[in-house]
């Protein structure tokens, strides 16, 4: 991290990088002399803000294009079907609605994505704002969007200014539950300049002015027109069949099972996408998914492969249709905790945020149950690498990494807090005030996590506690649809198991899954269709202090001195166990051209570069 005496000799070092008088390796290398990562020098090479300090942020660099090998002289649609596999299938397919951003996002674009090496391209937008092309403005107060010329919705009607000004009133408008508002929220207006140009006025000048924009899931623009041009209309149809601007339109979607595309006639480079049609298939489980890319040829691509080494070992040796691709990045397996009752129902609905959880609201219990947790066997065992074990759960970049925490693993100490809290011994089984410490413990159906289950239940019980095991077909567990009462919104456990992380150098979107805001506004509840990202009902006055700070930083030393305090909140607090960092496995079809995929970095989404896949030379 970037401390405040090396605010003046990192500007001087970066300086020198744009005149020319050295180069990246040496100002990367200068950089962490500084106390400042590779991975967010990356970022803060790329342009400044104007801040006082100094403070560099995102913005474009010309070097930087998308990888589009081989497709100079191809022709749209030449290719036949691309075949992906993605086993927790979307059940929805509009991102603001807590939809899927993976399958949508071949139909429907965000204004900016990140390109490799952590820095802001352009999507719908002209070019990335800066200070420096004058459409950012020196304070962060506001910023001008501009659209590229002759874009239009796959529907043929042309994309204005006025698609971004609706999207910004659908999304905070409170009754459509938007699971973007706080970063939409952070904007006090969004003006219609011309066609093409948006002018964007924040309510605080803020060093992330840019999360909004960027990425498939929160960047992305709804069609006004499709909306009849009425912010206050949800339409739960468009999530069924979105209208975007992306490279292919939805053909079918049937729920939880599968999404087939074909090529949107009306996307903007005219001899791409090179594959016809593309299906897109829910379903099954991790593994098999990985076989049938790199063995038995029946995908291209397969997401997530979360097997044990041995497994990916195998898949690897014997794969001769493919390959399987290794990344790490902020995503981290957690086991969290509920902070509400979810065998206590309130006005029709359990886990209710006012109502304390009878056993999880002591930290004692907490505290046992984070000692109780072998971080660098399961990390070593199941993930591969014991390195991967963690105390902190806002990781992925080392200049936000809190140097303030650590773990153990420690039965004997776990057992001394239970008892001295009250939680004594009867028989196999501990218990204070009538109530038994027994818990619930869920999880998604992956051998992984079930074997992860089975060691954190083992050494629970030997502590006293009794652990009920349940496991939830991913695509049910990870459905946020408001009548599934088994996904992780509702939280009907106690505890529960799954992986999340960080899409931004600073994190803000992140930080929101434990933020509760005035009178729990931010906790997923009936009242708002269990569609705000506090599912474990968490509540700390101090973590949404520095929560609503984080907001309004303008500084991005301050933002990453906020963000360790907010990690050491939730880890002094136990408010969930991080485990491990995620080593993701993609499985890669050999018929695919490996250098137009790309996504081989922090931030970089999938398919950020979707539109210029095709075949690898001589399929």
């Amino acid at each position: 991290m970037a401390r405040q005496s090396n605010i003046a000799p990192f500007t001087n070092l970066l300086t020198q990088f744009r005149d020319g008088q050295i180069d990246r390796r040496r100002f990367l290398a200068g950089a962490s002399l500084l106390g400042i990562s590779a991975s967010a020098a990356g970022i803060l090479a790329n342009g400044t803000t104007g801040l006082a300090q100094g403070t560099p942020a995102p913005a474009a660099t010309p070097a930087v294009e998308r990888p589009a090998v081989g497709t100079e002289t191809q022709e749209r649609g030449a290719g036949d079907q691309l075949r992906i596999i993605w086993w927790q299938a979307p059940s929805l397919l509009s991102p603001h609605q807590n939809g899927d951003s993976s399958a949508s996002s071949l139909v429907i674009e965000p204004l900016l994505t990140y390109f490799p090496g952590e820095q802001l391209g352009a999507v719908l937008l002209d070019e990335v704002p800066t200070v420096e092309n004058g459409l950012l403005a020196d304070d962060l107060s506001t910023v001008t969007l501009r659209l590229k010329e002759g874009l239009v919705w796959s529907d043929g009607e042309p994309v204005t200014s006025n698609d971004i000004v609706f999207t910004w009133q659908w999304v905070v408008n409170p009754d459509n539950a938007s699971t973007s508002y706080e970063l939409w929220n952070t904007l006090a207006s969004v003006e219609a300049i011309d066609e093409l140009n948006a002018l964007v006025t924040y309510k605080t000048p803020v060093v992330n002015w840019f999360e909004p924009f960027v990425g498939s899931l929160a960047g992305i623009i709804y069609p006004a027109h499709v909306f009849g041009n009425d912010p206050a209309n949800r339409n739960d149809q468009f999530g069924l069949a979105p209208i975007g601007t992306g490279p292919w339109k939805v053909d079918s979607f049937t729920p939880n099972d599968q999404v087939t595309f074909s090529i949107n006639e009306n996307f903007r480079e005219p001899n791409k996408p090179y594959f016809s049609t593309v299906l897109f298939k829910g379903g099954g489980d991790a593994v098999s998914a990985g076989r049938s890319v790199v063995q038995t040829n029946d995908f291209d691509f397969a997401w997530n492969v979360q097997a044990e080494p041995e497994i990916i070992n195998e898949l690897r040796e014997n794969g001769d249709a493919g390959q399987i691709i290794q990344t790490e990045g902020s995503t981290l397996e957690s086991i969290y905790i509920n902070f509400s009752d979810p065998n206590q129902e309130v006005d029709g609905q359990r886990s209710q945020k006012d109502t304390p959880h009878p056993i999880l609201s002591d930290i004692a219990v907490r505290q046992a149950i984070n000692l109780a947790v072998q971080r660098d066997t399961i990390a070593s065992e199941f993930y591969g690498d014991g390195e991967l074990a963690t105390s902190n759960q806002f990781t992925g970049l080392d200049y936000f990494e809190s140097p303030n925490t650590s773990w153990e693993f420690n039965l004997e100490r776990a057992g001394q807090i239970l008892d001295e809290a009250g939680w004594t011994l009867d028989g196999d089984v501990r218990s204070r005030d009538g109530v038994e410490l027994a818990l619930t413990y869920a999880t998604s159906v992956n051998q992984v996590r079930q074997k992860t289950q089975a060691v954190v239940q083992q050494d629970l019980e030997s502590l006293g506690f009794r652990i009920e095991l349940e496991q939830v077909d991913s695509t049910t567990f990870f459905d946020a649809t408001a009548g599934n009462d088994q996904n992780l919104n509702h939280f009907y456990w106690d505890i529960a198991m799954w992986s999340t992380g960080g899409a931004s150098s600073i994190p803000i979107v992140w930080a929101a899954n434990w933020y509760a805001g005035e009178d729990g506004v931010n906790i997923s509840q009936a009242s708002n269709g269990w569609q705000k990202p506090n599912v474990i009902r968490y509540q700390s006055a101090e973590y949404d202090e520095l929560y609503e700070r984080l907001l309004a930083t303008t500084s991005r030393e301050e933002a990453a001195e906020l963000i360790i305090g907010l990690n050491d909140t939730l880890i002094n607090d136990v408010a969930m166990v991080p485990i491990a960092i995620r080593s993701f496995y993609t499985a890669i079809n050999n018929r695919l051209r490996m250098e137009n995929i790309a996504f081989e970095d922090t931030f970089v989404e999938y398919f950020w570069n979707i539109w210029n896949w095709n075949l690898a030379e001589g399929q």
